[in-house]
């Protein structure tokens, strides 16, 4: 209008029954502001609305915007999880957390595309009266909360009992007695030892298989490796290996859960990550981590490469494992999120039995990838084996494979991961490689500065 392009001396609109903010003495910059503002707001709900009608789960069904209490949100899985729900879904996270480091750039600025969707609570569930009050105004609650790192299994197993038993044990009371639903992070861990680690080298239940991945052939049977959630025993070693501390803890809330569910009507997922792979694992010691710190085994072989050391292999690297890419297991996380009536009342395996290897074919595949990446040749001795006392302290004990049956997965939720070994430790050492190589020299060049 003339008015709003061409103010009056005073710089004021006149009263206007149209126009109720134009009362007189308003600033006109001002009123423009607000303008732009609710212009702005009334177009961010229209893109909810959008993306919540495009969005239909596996059944077909709207998917509705829902508010998700995530617990343990600032750690490695928590920050690609907020990641993915606020950049591709209409969905609020109350994230709860000690420590917001990898989320950081989630939760600032306010003009973020997301900004009003995510707030950060800094709480420890343990000790804290907010958290009841966090779950009960959720549609869901996440737990990732856990001490997850080997090295603490046998040195810490009290910290280790309670992070992962007792202090969960609240979430769960919570979340029964307010009719919230659940999605408890366990591990895979639970299922301990194989069966076939039993057997006898030369037990003719044995046979040989090819392993694709890298032209071997394996003694193993599938039917004493494969582990299924529903069939598959928990088999831990003696209870002197406080090792199991992790796994032991890790089952007793999962047996609780499945209690809750049978008896009260509790509404659970329960989710067992095989070793999940990506940017922002774990900590690297001595640059965003403790110094005599030591993370899981992607970071720790991370760290001796960044620093141009051998890496080190516990008992000779003899231990198989399957390793996954957190986006793909991420997608996984979400069909459970918004797919209840599929995941509800069941237990996930989330891994990739394709992505398969022993931890010394781990080393040798990284140290290739890293030299690629970083464009540096690798050093002499790639590797070193030391014992798995020296490495973890006494207590320990180990599993000799891990690979996951993925029918009940495939089925519920139609979820198959994608990503090849290579690709994921590529991304990752790339990452990696772009994060902490200068603050590693930089470490390295200071005694010598000084």
């Amino acid at each position: 209008s003339s008015s709003l392009l061409f103010p009056s001396p005073l710089n004021t609109f006149p009263r206007s029954p149209k126009n109720p903010l134009f009362d007189a003495g308003s600033d006109p910059i001002q009123y423009l502001e607000r303008e732009r503002e609710n212009l702005y707001c009334r177009e961010k709900r229209e893109r909810e609305m959008a993306s919540t009608t495009a969005r239909v789960d596996l059944d077909g069904n709207t998917i509705k915007p829902m508010t998700i209490c995530m617990i343990g949100a600032g750690g490695f899985i928590g920050s690609h999880l907020c990641e993915k729900l606020l950049s591709e879904t209409p969905h609020t996270v109350l994230a709860v957390d000690v420590y917001n480091d990898k989320i950081k750039h989630l939760l600032e600025p306010d003009s973020l595309p997301w900004a009003g969707r995510i707030q950060f609570h800094r709480l420890n569930i343990k000790n804290d009266s907010r958290l009841e009050g966090l779950i009960k105004c959720s549609d869901l609650t996440i737990n990732l909360a856990a001490i997850c790192t080997p090295a603490d299994y046998n040195t810490r197993p009290l910290d280790t009992i309670y992070s992962n038993f007792i202090d969960a044990l609240p979430v769960v009371k919570y979340c029964s007695e307010n009719n919230k639903r659940l999605i408890h992070f366990s591990t895979c861990e639970v299922y301990g030892k194989t069966i076939g680690s039993y057997l006898p080298k030369d037990s003719p239940l044995r046979q040989l298989l090819f392993n694709h991945l890298f032209g071997q052939l394996c003694v193993q049977d599938p039917a004493y490796y494969i582990l299924k959630e529903d069939t598959s025993p928990c088999i831990f070693g003696s209870v002197e290996k406080q090792r199991w501390s992790y796994a032991c803890a890790k089952q007793l809330i999962e047996r609780l859960i499945y209690a809750e569910g049978a008896e009260n009507g509790l509404e659970f997922t329960i989710v067992r990550p095989f070793n999940w792979i990506g940017p922002r694992m774990d900590f690297i010691p001595g640059i965003d981590g403790p110094s005599e710190g030591v993370p899981r085994v992607l970071a720790c072989f991370s760290n001796n490469l960044l620093r141009r050391e051998p890496l080190k292999l516990v008992d000779g690297g003899e231990s198989q494992r399957t390793f996954v890419y957190i986006k793909d297991a991420i997608e996984a996380v979400l069909l459970m999120i918004e797919n209840p009536a599929r995941a509800s009342g069941h237990i996930f395996n989330v891994g990739n039995p394709n992505n398969e290897v022993t931890v010394r074919q781990l080393a040798e595949m990284m140290t290739q990838v890293y030299s690629k990446v970083s464009g540096e040749d690798s050093i002499e001795t790639p590797t070193i084996d030391v014992s798995s006392q020296e490495f973890y302290g006494e207590g320990y004990d180990d599993s000799d494979k891990r690979i996951p049956d993925m029918t009940i997965i495939n089925k519920q939720l139609g979820w198959n991961p994608k990503t090849s070994l290579w690709d994921l430790l590529e991304s990752t050492l790339t990452y990696q490689h772009r994060t902490y190589a200068e603050a590693i020299k930089q470490a390295i060049a200071k005694p010598v500065a000084n």
